[in-house]
C-alpha cells in the first residue's frame, strides 16, 4: 500500500473519529435507569473506538511524514485512554472484567476478529536501541557473575575418565554392530534375488495376462489419485482444508517485509530532518525577524501602560514571572473561552485531547494542498509558525525585565510610597514559599543516595532480584473467542472467560499502560495485577509477554527468591528501596511475584518457616499507596492456588483479578494445530485434530506443549513423509498426565465469588440492584 493510500485511510479515520466526537451523548452523564440501555451504548462508543485505534495504529506505523505523526500519536494517545476509560465504565456497570458484545457485532457488521486489540509497534520501536543496550548490559553482568542464562538451561555435568572410556565404548561397539548388520543385510538381499531369478526362468509367462495386470494396477492407483484430488480441491472449495502453500511464506510477504524495513528508515531519516529543521529554521527566524518581535511588545505593553494609567489613574502592577509575565495580559479572554468549551465536554481526560487533535486536522490537514510534498518530508511553513510562538515567548521574557524597569521608573516619578509597599510585599510572599520548599525536601529520604543507577542495578541482577525476561510475545498465547457469552448470560448462565478475553484485559491493564506514558498518567490507574488459575494455563508466559511487549524491566519478588537474601527490618526496607528506585529510574518495570498466595498464607506450613513466605505482606500496601501515575510500574502476581491466602489482605494488594481458565474445545482445537506446526508437524486428513481438541478436555496449554514435543523427536519429524502424523500419537503420550477437573475449576470460581467484585456481581445478580451491590461491596472493602 503506497503512502497516498495511508494518507486517505487516515483522513476517514479522522472524519469517523470526528463524528464519533460529535456522537459522544452527554446523556452518559446523566443517570439512566435502564442498564441494558446504557452497557450498549457503552459498549457501541467502545466497539468504534477499537476500530478507529486500529486504523490509526497501522496508519502512524506507515505515514513517513513527520509532522503528520506527531498528530496522529497524540490522537492515538487519547483514543488508547478513551478505550480505557469506557472499559472502566463497563466493569463498574457490569460488576465484572469480562465483557461480551456478540449481539452489538451483529448490528454493526463486525467479525469478533476486528474487537482485537493490537499492541502498538511504537512502544518498541521507539525505544529499540535503549532496549538492545540493556540486554547487552545485563547479559554481561550475568556472565561475569557466573549465572549466564544459557548455563542455567543446558547444565553440562563432568564424569570420571573411566566412565567416560566406558560410553565410548559402547558407542563404537554399537556403530560397529549396525555396520555388520548393513553389510549382512547386503549379502543376504544379493543371495534372495539369485534365487528368485532362478526360480522365476524356469517359468513360462504370458505376455498378455502380464500387460493386462499391470494396467489394471495402474488404472485403479490413478483413479485413486485423481478421487483423492477432487475430495481435496472440494474440501478447499468449501473452506474445509487450507489452499495448498497456505502456511509458506510467499513472495509478496517478503516484498512487503522489505518495504515495511525501507519505510523505518524513511521514517527515521524524516524525523531527523525534522529535528535538525526546527533548530536552523529558529535560528534563521531569531536573525530576520527577532528586533521587529522586540519592537511590537514593547509597542504593546507601553500602550497597556498607557491605558491604565487614562482608566485607573495609576501604573498597573506588572506580572511576576511565575504568573506567566506579560503574556497573561493579552491571553485572559482566550483561556475564559477554554473554561466555557470545557464545561460543556463531557468528563474525560482524553476527550479534550482527541477535541484538540481533531481541530488541528481540520484547520491544517484537511484540506491542505500537498501536491509539492511527493515525498513526504517536514513542511518548512508549519515549524515556522510553530518557532515563531517559541521565540515570541523567549524574546517576552527579555522584553518583561527591559520594561519592568521602565515601570519602575515611570512609577518612581510618579508615587514611589506605592512603590515601595509592593516590593515589601512580594518579598514577604517569596519567603514563605521558600520555607515551604525546605519542608518538603526534608521529608523525602534517599537510603542510597551516594550510590548510582548502575550500581545498583548491578547489585540486583547480582542477587537475581532483576532478571530477564523470555522472548515471547503476546500473539504467541493462543487461544479463541467466546462466541456465546452474550447467549448464556441471557439464560442467567456465567461463561468461563476465553483465552483471548484473558489476553485482551493483559493488553488494557498491563501492555497499554506501561507502553505510553501519557495513558498512564490520566487512564484509570492499575498498579496491580493477579493472574489465577491452574498451573500450565500460562500465567508465567503472560508476565513475560507483558516485558517482551513494552520493553519493560523484569523485576522477580517471590517468596521463594527473595528467603535468604537482604535479611531483617533494614535489609527488607534496603531491598525494597533499591528496587523500586531502579524501577522508576529505567521504567517501564514489571515487579513479579510468583506464588503470591504464599506472602498472604493463612497459616505457613512447617516446612516453609524457614523461608519467610509473608515477609512482604506488610509492605506491599505500603508501596502501592506511594506508586504514582507517573510510575510506569505494574506489580503482577501468579498463583495457582488462591484458596490458601488471607482474602481480605489479597484482595487489598491486586487491584485487578484476572482468572486465567483451561482452554475450551475451540481454544484447544486452535492450539493443537499450531502448536504441532510450531514444532514442525505437518497437518494432513490422516491427523484428526477435533478428535484431538474433543478427547483432551480438562488438558491446559502446558500438557498440549509437552505432548507435542515429545511425540515430535527429529526422527519423528523427518518419518512424516512415509508415515503422517496422527492422533492417537498424541493421545497415547498424554494419558499420563492428569487434567484440571471440572472440580478445581468450579473452586475457582468460588474463590473469585469470595473478592469484593466477584460479591458485588453475585449480589447484582441475585438482588438485581447494581447500587446495592457496589454499596454493600464498598462496607465489606
Amino acid at each position: 500500500m503506497s503512502n497516498t493510500m495511508y494518507n486517505k485511510m487516515w483522513h476517514q479515520t479522522q472524519e469517523a473519529l470526528g463524528a464519533l466526537l460529535d456522537k459522544e451523548p452527554q446523556k452518559m452523564v446523566e443517570p439512566q435507569r435502564n442498564q441494558v440501555f446504557i452497557f450498549q451504548t457503552l459498549a457501541t462508543f467502545y466497539i468504534k473506538y477499537v476500530q478507529i485505534f486500529r486504523n490509526l495504529e497501522n496508519v502512524y506505523d506507515q505515514i513517513v511524514h513527520p509532522q503528520k505523526r506527531i498528530l496522529i500519536r497524540k490522537v492515538l494517545d487519547g483514543v488508547m485512554g478513551r478505550i480505557l476509560e469506557l472499559k472502566n465504565e463497563m466493569v463498574e456497570l457490569e460488576l465484572t472484567e469480562f465483557h461480551y458484545f456478540d449481539d452489538i457485532l451483529q448490528d454493526l457488521k463486525l467479525a469478533p476478529q476486528q474487537l482485537d486489540i493490537p499492541i502498538p509497534k511504537y512502544f518498541l520501536k521507539e525505544k529499540l536501541e535503549v532496549i538492545k543496550g540493556r540486554e547487552k548490559i545485563l547479559a554481561q553482568i550475568l556472565a561475569d557473575s557466573g549465572i549466564d542464562t544459557s548455563d542455567m538451561k543446558y547444565p553440562v555435568k563432568s564424569i570420571p575418565l573411566d566412565q567416560a572410556v566406558k560410553l565410548i565404548q559402547i558407542a563404537e561397539r554399537a556403530r560397529q554392530g549396525r555396520l555388520r548388520a548393513l553389510f549382512m543385510k547386503q549379502i543376504y538381499l544379493q543371495e534372495y534375488r539369485a534365487k528368485q531369478s532362478k526360480t522365476l526362468g524356469k517359468k513360462v509367462t504370458d505376455t498378455w495376462a502380464a500387460a493386462l495386470c499391470i494396467q489394471k494396477v495402474w488404472r485403479r492407483f490413478r483413479q485413486c489419485k485423481t478421487t483423492e484430488k477432487l475430495r481435496e480441491e472440494e474440501m478447499i472449495f468449501l473452506g474445509m482444508n487450507p489452499p495448498p502453500l497456505f502456511n509458506e511464506v510467499s513472495a509478496t510477504v517478503i516484498q512487503a517485509e522489505k518495504v515495511d524495513r525501507l519505510r523505518n528508515e524513511v521514517q527515521m531519516k524524516h524525523e531527523e530532518d525534522y529535528r535538525d529543521a526546527l533548530v536552523t529554521i529558529k535560528n534563521d527566524l531569531k536573525l530576520i525577524e527577532g528586533l521587529d518581535i522586540k519592537e511590537n511588545l514593547q509597542d504593546q505593553i507601553r500602550h497597556w501602560f498607557i491605558e491604565c494609567r487614562n482608566l485607573t489613574g495609576t501604573f498597573p502592577d506588572y506580572p511576576d514571572i511565575e504568573e506567566g509575565g506579560s503574556a497573561i495580559i493579552f491571553s485572559n479572554k482566550t483561556i475564559q473561552q477554554e473554561e466555557d468549551e470545557k464545561w460543556k465536554m463531557s468528563p474525560s481526560l482524553f476527550l479534550p485531547a482527541m477535541k484538540e487533535g481533531c481541530n488541528t486536522y481540520k484547520e491544517i490537514w484537511m484540506n491542505k494542498d500537498e501536491s509539492w510534498n511527493f515525498s513526504q518530508d517536514f513542511d518548512p511553513e508549519l515549524i515556522k509558525e510553530e518557532k515563531r510562538k517559541e521565540l515570541e515567548s523567549e524574546i517576552r521574557v527579555q522584553v518583561d525585565e527591559l520594561m519592568r524597569q521602565e515601570l519602575k521608573n515611570l512609577k518612581l516619578a510618579v508615587d514611589r510610597e506605592r512603590e515601595h509597599s509592593a516590593k515589601v510585599g512580594k518579598k514577604k510572599k517569596k519567603g514563605k514559599k521558600g520555607k515551604k520548599k525546605e519542608k518538603k525536601t526534608k521529608k523525602d529520604k534517599d537510603l542510597t543516595a551516594d550510590r548510582t543507577i548502575e550500581s545498583l542495578y548491578k547489585e540486583l541482577v547480582e542477587e537475581g532480584l532483576l532478571i530477564q525476561a523470555l522472548k515471547v510475545n503476546l500473539s504467541d498465547y493462543i487461544g479463541e473467542y467466546s462466541y456465546l457469552g452474550t447467549t448464556l448470560r441471557q439464560v442467567s448462565i456465567e461463561p468461563m472467560p476465553s483465552l483471548l478475553d484473558v489476553r485482551q484485559l493483559i493488553t488494557l491493564y498491563g501492555i497499554w499502560p506501561l507502553g505510553s506514558a501519557a495513558v498512564h498518567e490520566k487512564a484509570p490507574l492499575v498498579k496491580s495485577l493477579l493472574l489465577a488459575g491452574p498451573s500450565g494455563v500460562g500465567k508465567k508466559m503472560l508476565v513475560h509477554a507483558i516485558c517482551t511487549e513494552t520493553g519493560a524491566n523484569l523485576f522477580n519478588l517471590s517468596s521463594s527468591n527473595i528467603a535468604g537474601k537482604y535479611p531483617g527490618k533494614n535489609g527488607l526496607q534496603m531491598m525494597l528501596h533499591a528496587v523500586f528506585k531502579v524501577a522508576r529510574q529505567l521504567q517501564p518495570s514489571v515487579v513479579w511475584i510468583e506464588d503470591t498466595e504464599k506472602t498472604f498464607y493463612k497459616k505457613v506450613p512447617n516446612a516453609e518457616k524457614m523461608n519467610e513466605p509473608k515477609r512482604l505482606k506488610r509492605h506491599l500496601p505500603q508501596i502501592l499507596k506511594l506508586l504514582k501515575p507517573d510510575d510506569r510500574i505494574l506489580i503482577v502476581g501468579t498463583t495457582r492456588r488462591p484458596f490458601d491466602a488471607e482474602l481480605q489482605s489479597f484482595c487489598k494488594v491486586y487491584q485487578k483479578i484476572i482468572l486465567v481458565p483451561r482452554p475450551d474445545y475451540a481454544s484447544r482445537y486452535v492450539l493443537w494445530k499450531q502448536i504441532i506446526e510450531r514444532n514442525g508437524g505437518v497437518l494432513t486428513s490422516a491427523l484428526n485434530v477435533s478428535c484431538l481438541a474433543k478427547v483432551t478436555d480438562g488438558f491446559t496449554q502446558g500438557h498440549i506443549v509437552k505432548v507435542v514435543k515429545a511425540v515430535l523427536t527429529d526422527q519423528r519429524i523427518r518419518r512424516q513423509i512415509h508415515k503422517p502424523l496422527t492422533a492417537v500419537e498424541f493421545i497415547t503420550a498424554i494419558t499420563s498426565m492428569n487434567p484440571v477437573y471440572k472440580e478445581e475449576e468450579e473452586s475457582f470460581k468460588n474463590w473469585y465469588a469470595k473478592t469484593p467484585l466477584g460479591k458485588k456481581r453475585a449480589l447484582a445478580i441475585t438482588g438485581g440492584s447494581t447500587e446495592k451491590a457496589k454499596d454493600k461491596g464498598k462496607r465489606k472493602e
